[in-house]
Formats: structure tokens, C-alpha cells, sequence
């Protein structure tokens, strides 16, 4: 991520931190339009559930400039999916979620730039989860 990157993605993040309620609501409204068998992964009260969301994504932005030092709660968030069945094609159709609800959020803020920005920025942050889910797995055993 270039700096003008990690900017755009701060920036606007301080325009969806004051509709963050509403923005957690679109989130999964949106989620489980897009994907309904995801709705039984969250078995708890869905406002409390967008708090942390919104918790885990403030962390995440603010900590862009120093990366290094949220990766291990990254991974260790990637590991917790996992617990908790989240499959790995769910991260595409989250991504689809989180990009809609910006949209939706921040209006004619969220231009073709800013799109690109938190682009790159889930997927890296996705990546280094879904990395850390399969920490382990053993590798396919070869056919003789």
C-alpha cells in the first residue's frame, strides 16, 4: 500500500466512524444478502457483534502506517475464524459487503481512488487471515 493509499482509507474512515451503528447494519444486511448460509456463524446479539466489528476495523485502519504490529492479532483473528466454520470463500463475499457498505456510507466520497485503496487493503488484510487459518495444514500427499 502506498501512502496515498493508506491516507485515502484513514480519511474516510473518519466520515463512517460517526454512522458506524448504521454502517454495521448495512454490513450485514448486505453479508448475509449476499450469502444467507453465513447468517448461523452469528449466534449473538448482532448489535453487539457490529461493535466489535467496527472496533476491529478502527484498529485496523489507524494501524495501517505500522502494519507490523497488528499482524499477530490479525493471524490470530484468522485462527478464530476458523473455530468459529467461517469458510474461506466467505472473505471474497465479505469484501463485496464491506466495499458496498462504504459506498453506501460515504456516497460521492467514495470514488474510484478510495475504492482501489480499501480494495487493497482488505485483501491484504484478508490475506494474512486466511494465511494464518491454515498455518499447519498438511500439504496434499503426491500420488505415486
Amino acid at each position: 500500500m502506498t501512502p496515498e493509499q493508506i491516507d485515502l482509507v484513514q480519511s474516510s474512515w473518519e466520515k463512517v466512524k460517526p454512522i458506524s451503528e448504521q454502517a454495521a447494519e448495512l454490513f450485514y444486511g448486505r453479508l448475509f444478502e449476499l450469502d444467507p448460509s453465513l447468517k448461523p456463524l452469528f449466534k449473538g446479539d448482532m448489535k453487539e457483534q457490529g461493535k466489535k466489528l467496527m472496533a476491529t476495523l478502527n484498529l485496523a485502519v489507524t494501524s495501517l502506517t505500522k502494519l507490523d504490529d497488528i499482524l499477530p492479532a490479525v493471524k490470530e483473528l484468522g485462527r478464530r475464524h476458523v473455530k468459529y466454520g467461517v469458510p474461506d470463500e466467505s472473505y471474497q463475499t465479505v469484501g463485496q459487503a464491506l466495499l458496498w457498505t462504504l459506498q453506501q456510507g460515504l456516497a460521492e466520497a467514495f470514488t474510484d481512488d478510495v475504492k482501489q485503496a480499501w480494495t487493497i487493503t482488505y485483501v491484504t488484510l484478508s490475506n494474512v487471515m486466511l494465511e494464518a487459518a491454515h498455518e499447519g495444514d498438511a500439504p496434499a500427499a503426491k500420488a505415486s
